[in-house]
């Protein structure tokens, strides 16, 4: 099923909803470009926005190619030379323009930038085409260098009334049965951020109709949302100093992370030596958690955090374009059942120790497994036992298996 956030993606800036100042400014800019003292737009503005898909409109609108880039890809001087500088260079033979977009520039930052944003600035320079740079702050000191040479255009943050407008429409072409009111409540819990509204109307109207009951069920929802934006910012990307702030902003015991990067893991990383890399810093965060359990030291847990997030983002040789659907930890229920299998065990093992005049790990290790073939072989004398140490059926039928 294609994604709603694809399938209603406005087609022109008309349908950019909620940001009709800034459009006017980003058309004036690419169809002027030729007269622009500045040849590059940095846009600005909080998640969900529309900052990408005005750009994506306006050029769908004009018949312009538009090349998307991926800061994340093209964080280090070579990269940004040979895609962005092949891109400025060439001309495009079956649209009329082309608009390089630099989206999320954040990805070109930190450690390993390597010279990313001083090319990028003096390809700005020399650009033939209109370069836009996308990133939520424009006005961090990191990027003061390129911030000089671009035109700074600010996306607001969308009002509820606008988020209700978009999945409003939504719901009525999609035929899904629901209230204003719910819609209301979708659009204020989605905080100006309509991505994540749409997604909402389409994971809760799958059955074509949402009711307040599924409401509720958003806030589990949210919060393995922001599992997976901190997943993204490790498997997604090599950049160790976005890594180690994945989590900064999850709301999950400190003990469970390394299971959501345990069980992810092997879907992202498809190439043995990544896996083997990731899972030996993976396996290391794990020694020092186990220390934190044992000791109560937690000054271990900086390098539990260090090593699950950004020694897991820069183990990959290279990353994996194609989506993933990340799950909650299954080791949790492997466990929930194991333990449950192990209590049957010992409370077994607790009504013989008493009969027997032995300890409980005694019956476990010794007469469990010969009361175990008695069961299985003589019904009769089963019986027998089972009316001796006073097992129930369930406690009986476990000693058959």
């Amino acid at each position: 099923m294609l994604p709603f956030t694809k399938k209603y993606s406005p087609k022109s800036l008309k349908e950019v909803v909620g940001q009709d100042l800034p459009c006017s400014k980003l058309r004036d800019f690419v169809e002027n470009f030729k007269r622009q003292k500045k040849k590059c737009m940095f846009i600005t503005g909080p998640v969900g926005c529309g900052k990408s898909s005005a750009v994506a409109a306006l050029a769908n609108e004009l018949n312009y190619e538009l090349l998307e880039i991926n800061a994340s890809d093209t964080r280090n001087a070579a990269a940004i030379e040979g895609i962005v500088g092949n891109a400025i260079k060439t001309q495009s033979f079956f649209f009329k323009g082309k608009i390089v977009m630099i989206d999320e520039a954040e990805g070109i930052t930190g450690t390993q930038d390597r010279g990313g944003l001083q090319t990028l600035a003096k390809l700005v320079e020399r650009t033939t085409f209109p370069i836009v740079i996308i990133a939520n702050d424009a006005y961090d000191k990191k990027f003061s260098g390129i911030r000089k040479k671009c035109n700074v255009l600010e996306f607001n943050t969308l009002a509820v009334d606008v988020v209700f407008a978009i999945i409003r429409r939504i719901a009525e072409n999609e035929k899904i049965d629901t209230t204003d009111e719910i819609l209301r409540s979708i659009a204020r819990r989605a905080a100006g951020d309509a991505r994540a509204a749409v997604t909402d109307i389409q994971v809760l109207g799958v059955g074509g109709r949402i009711t307040s009951d599924e409401i509720q069920a958003l806030a589990y929802r949210e919060k393995e949302e922001s599992m997976s934006e901190a997943l993204i910012k490790i498997f997604k990307n090599s950049d160790p100093a976005i890594a180690i702030r994945a989590f900064d902003r999850v709301d999950e015991a400190q003990d469970k992370l390394i299971l959501w990067v345990d069980e992810n893991l092997p879907s992202e990383y498809k190439k043995p030596e990544d896996l083997a890399g990731a899972y030996s810093f993976l396996s290391k965060a794990d020694i020092f958690q186990k220390r934190i359990m044992r000791r109560q030291d937690w000054r271990f847990l900086v390098y539990v955090n260090a090593l699950m997030s950004a020694g897991v983002a820069v183990s990959k040789t290279e990353k994996n374009r194609k989506p993933v659907e990340y799950k909650q930890a299954s080791r949790l229920l492997k466990i929930w059942i194991m333990n449950q299998k192990y209590a049957k065990r010992k409370a077994i093992a607790k009504k013989i120790a008493e009969r027997t005049h032995c300890s409980t790990s005694e019956a476990l290790q010794h007469t469990i497994p010969f009361i175990k073939l008695i069961f299985q072989k003589n019904r009769e004398m089963a019986a027998e036992l089972a009316e001796e140490f006073e097992l129930d059926s369930e406690e009986a039928e476990w000693l058959e298996r």
